[in-house]
């Protein structure tokens, strides 16, 4: 029987890295609730502490459960491999820490999440990684930015909560050739977007939004591309090309080699999941799971409808922006990133009235969660200013995208006229 090459995401997030258990038939991934492994004899688990070959330790490094997420999502992004880490802001960190050290610095997108933003900007700063801050409107900012000791580029697929489509292809290129990969943050745009096929190199999301779906479980993933030669740049790239100390001076982009071109997710778990212990817990790996196998059907509901809503507020005479990627197209960027004519589910809009008002929308919502999350299948409301990105000054705020009078909206899989109802009501109590 010939064996079937299974090409469509919606296929791989059902089928990749799993068929059965092999000693009891169980379809369902199995939850490997266990901090440790049984060695086969000495030699294989000298074998496996040697990266001779890879195999299962401690749950902290490596477990099945998570094993078969990391493949699945690996396999759905089109990357080489996966490392699923505790939570989203773990995957962020982790993704930087990975290539930068004490000294080094990276540039990134001004268009970010709050807590990334927070992170990069002081708790970074207090480990000797210098983050640039960049508007990506024009990508050469970004070769602006960089000097010797340029790291990485970061950048967000869909910026939350301003919604500008990150040029990705664009800065990709711009950073191959001076030896920085592109590391994209995916999280709010995953099927629809395929950040690898423009020029990505490395690929993040926190599991805890769409791919979960349900608001059940935290959790974030690091995919790599598979894509970027870090042994042509030995001096931009010295951690994948140095002597590693801690792994009795390894090269990581050597040792992969007969493991396949995995260097970068390679030493990520290998030394920092090692060392700081950001572990996906089982169970959570075994949501993800779930959750990733209806992610295509969740998210095409959740953005038809919420096309239908950024369409009906565009009208309304309280609200003085809609922003919506199909109504705010930059340069063809929606048809060039956005596969299947989808754009996600979060709208930004702006009221008329500013932050008062804001607050009157949002308490008298009955539909909508006001809670700090996006992706989930509730319809949830946040007003970015006063929560998400309050830690940032409101010079910061505003070159970020956040504003008094801006309320974010993150639409779920509810009917499309229910959403509609409720938003209405909440508007005319303002």
């Amino acid at each position: 029987m010939t064996k079937i090459q299974i090409k469509h995401d919606e296929t791989k997030a059902i089928h990749s890295g799993w068929r059965a258990d092999a000693s009891t038939n169980s379809v369902a991934v199995p939850i490997y609730q266990t901090t440790s492994y049984q060695f086969n004899d000495t030699t294989h688990a000298e074998n496996l502490f040697a990266l001779k070959e890879l195999g299962n330790i401690y749950t902290r490094i490596m477990n099945p459960t998570c094993d078969v997420l990391e493949k699945r999502i690996s396999a759905f992004e089109g990357g080489v491999a996966a490392l699923a880490v505790s939570s989203g802001q773990a995957a962020t960190a982790l993704a930087i820490q990975n290539i930068a050290k004490n000294g080094d610095n990276i540039v990134c997108s001004t268009d970010v999440y709050g807590g990334t933003w927070n992170l990069f900007a002081n708790t970074f700063k207090d480990q000797g990684i210098e983050v640039r801050f960049v508007d990506p409107s024009n990508p050469e900012n970004f070769k602006s930015a960089s000097d010797k000791k340029t790291r990485a580029y970061f950048g967000e697929t869909l910026p939350n909560p301003k919604l500008n489509i990150f040029p990705i292809e664009e800065i990709a290129s711009i950073g191959k050739k001076m030896g920085i990969p592109l590391i994209i943050d995916n999280t709010a745009a995953p099927y629809i977007c395929k950040p690898f096929s423009h020029g990505a190199s490395i690929v993040i999301h926190s599991t805890t939004k769409f791919i979960g779906g349900q608001g059940s479980a935290i959790g974030g993933v690091i995919i790599d591309g598979g894509n970027f030669q870090w042994e042509n740049f030995k001096t931009q790239q010295p951690a994948l090309n140095d002597p590693d100390p801690s792994y009795h001076g390894v090269i990581w982009s050597d040792a992969a080699k007969p493991l396949g071109p995995i260097a970068y997710v390679l030493k990520a778990r290998t030394t920092l999941l090692r060392d700081l212990g950001y572990a996906m817990s089982p169970f959570n790996a075994f949501q993800f799971i779930q959750g990733l196998e209806t992610l295509s059907l969740r998210i095409e509901r959740q953005s038809k409808n919420a096309e239908k809503i950024a369409c009906f507020l565009k009208n309304n005479n309280k609200i003085s922006k809609v922003i919506y990627p199909s109504l705010n197209k930059q340069n063809n960027s929606s048809e060039k990133y956005f596969t299947k004519n989808l754009y996600g589910n979060l709208i930004g809009i702006h009221l008329k009235d500013g932050f008062q008002a804001c607050k009157r929308f949002i308490d008298n919502l009955q539909l909508f969660y006001h809670v700090a999350n996006i992706g989930d299948v509730r319809s949830l409301a946040i007003h970015p200013s006063s929560t998400t990105h309050s830690q940032l000054s409101n010079e910061d705020q505003e070159r970020a995208g956040v504003f008094k009078d801006y309320i974010r909206l993150s639409i779920g899989i509810e009917h499309e006229n229910d959403i509609i109802l409720d938003i209405e009501n909440a508007l005319e109590s303002i």
